[in-house]
């Protein structure tokens, strides 16, 4: 007798696996629907992977409307029937989204279309692929480092994206679009896609070239998640004329292409190439301001004064504070792919990369430096780090967003937990933050960043504090690690009163203007942040 699998939501509620036998009747339903969509005369898209941007993607595919108001697509959402990601499936086909987002418009958009339009259903089965116009692969492809501050010892993970890219060739009609929407290794569409699908077809017997087009993501979280993708600029591209055709026509259909206008370029590397240089150069400008951040705190230097000094410039309007790191999906990974593709993809044995790599490394370790002014601030209160209570305020990667992936905090937590230190953490965007608790299996079993450090098997107890106060009571230190808009509004008194006693207070984002750093001091708190190098001569004011 087989044993039942479940897939337990981030709720935790359990939904049993599908057997294969269970893939004909879905086929079936999924068919009778699609063909109550072509009488509409709608066009079938299939979104693969339900992921951070699959599924608000095929949400905002099934919410398109033509230009006399009524839906012009429909879409089947996929999503693999493993243990780890199948909750998926039964969410969305009750219209809850299956991510947490800070965009009032995501959930209501997904219920929308599920319940009402009812243009969007989610499925396991890759049977239904054979019933698509358009497919667009969603499927994550991750760069993993085998050392911290290493960029050069990564490697592409692209086992999740090559296998989805033949599943879906054993499926798909041989005039279905493939749209790759994934951040990949410049090269992929045209030398790992294209001989995949190819090989595929040739093996069914279709003698036609697979149409394959690439046309990246620019998702951004928080309140503008559903614009930012919508609601704002593309690139694409094709292999061959009729598959750059169809995808401009594709998109034009379902984004405000009006107000933002299509960039279309003649291949498919070009656009690779576009995201991956569009991400690494704002991961270099912030790993070059990292540089000036530690001259500054070494030379009384405050770095924040001095960017909205040059802010002044109209040319130079939009620098920004390094802060601890960089995180998100995308920025810490994207030069990696680059590099790797350079010499795995493309086949070039010489080494021209010395800028990006040594961005991504500056990157990865900055917040790093965080849990060292912790340290130092406690030896000049005469208190060591081991045993300490820390308290971290923000766990997501950016302001105001729920967001942990690769962030800055995370580092911290953990470098801190290694040099001995209780810590507590506070986020008023997250319920549960998935680094830890899953620390086995996050992003994917065994690379979880607990690999890089000691001591880290207490973390999977961690847990997100929800009284901010309470948490605060007798700390010994606070880590200002995010600009969350609730601990810019934080008053030196009222905290102090919470913590009961002196604390150290580092600053890793300019959150601390001169006023609150001097009355901190005035309470007798030791403060550090990065890029503050003005704090020590603000502390030997109070003693003339």
């Amino acid at each position: 007798m087989t044993e039942t699998r479940y897939s337990i939501s981030p709720d935790g509620e359990k939904f049993a696996l599908p057997a294969r036998e269970d893939h004909a009747a879905e086929l079936e339903r999924l068919s009778r629907l699609v063909e109550e969509h072509r009488a509409r005369g709608r066009e079938i898209v299939s979104v693969v992977g339900l992921g951070f941007v699959g599924a608000v993607m095929a949400a905002v595919v099934a919410d398109s409307t033509r230009p006399d108001g009524t839906p012009g697509k429909f879409v089947i959402g996929m999503q693999r029937p493993s243990t780890r990601s199948y909750w998926k499936i039964p969410l969305i086909n009750r219209g809850v989204s299956p991510v947490t987002a800070e965009d009032p418009e995501v959930a209501p958009m997904i219920a929308r279309c599920v319940n009402e339009k009812k243009t969007l259903v989610a499925t396991f089965a890759e049977e239904a692929l054979s019933l698509a116009d358009v497919v667009v692969v969603d499927v994550q492809c991750d760069y993993l480092k085998e050392r911290l501050g290493n960029c050069r010892e990564g490697s592409a993970d692209m086992t999740a994206l090559e296998e989805s890219l033949g599943v879906i060739a054993q499926h798909i009609r041989p005039c279905t679009l493939v749209l790759i929407e994934t951040t990949v290794p410049p090269g992929t569409t045209e030398q790992v896609a294209y001989p995949i699908m190819k090989k595929t077809f040739e093996k069914r017997g279709i003698t036609a070239d697979p149409l394959l087009a690439h046309s990246y993501e620019r998702v951004m979280p928080g309140r503008n998640y559903v614009a930012s993708i919508r609601d704002f600029w593309r690139v694409c591209s094709g292999i061959g004329p009729e598959a750059r055709e169809r995808v401009v026509a594709f998109l034009s259909d379902v984004l405000n292409v009006k107000d933002y206008p299509l960039t279309v370029l003649d291949r498919p590397i070009e656009s690779e190439t576009a995201k991956i240089i569009e991400n690494s150069y704002r991961a270099t400008i912030l790993a070059f301001m990292d540089e000036w951040s530690v001259f500054s705190e070494r030379n009384g230097v405050d770095l924040k004064k001095v960017i909205d000094a040059i802010r002044v410039r109209p040319t130079h309007s939009n620098m920004i504070f390094p802060g601890p790191g960089i995180g998100g999906y995308c920025l810490p990974k994207d030069g990696g792919l680059g590099v790797w593709a350079y010499r795995h993809i493309l086949g070039f044995d010489d080494d021209i990369f010395r800028i990006t790599p040594a961005a991504v490394d500056i990157n990865d370790t900055r917040a790093l430096r965080v849990p060292q002014m912790v340290r130092d601030a406690l030896r000049n209160m005469n208190r060591p780090i081991a045993s300490a209570d820390i308290l971290v305020l923000g766990a997501s990667y950016r302001e105001d967003v729920g967001d942990t992936r690769y962030s800055g905090s995370e580092l911290i937590v953990r470098k801190l937990t290694e040099m001995g230190a209780d810590v507590k953490v506070h986020d008023p965007y997250l319920e549960h933050w998935w680094e830890f608790e899953a620390q086995d299996t996050y992003p994917k079993p065994g690379f979880s960043w607990s690999r890089f450090f000691h001591r880290q098997a207490p973390l999977v107890n961690l847990r997100i504090q929800k009284d901010l106060r309470a948490a605060m009571s007798g700390a010994d230190a606070i880590v200002l690690a995010v600009r969350h808009g609730e601990y810019l509004k934080l008053d030196p008194d009222m905290v102090f009163e919470a913590v009961g006693a002196p604390f150290a207070v580092i600053d890793c984002f300019c959150i601390l203007d001169d006023e609150k750093i001097r009355r901190y001091l005035e309470l007798g708190c030791e403060v550090k942040g990065l890029g503050r190098g003005h704090v020590k001569r603000i502390k030997e004011s109070l003693k003339s």
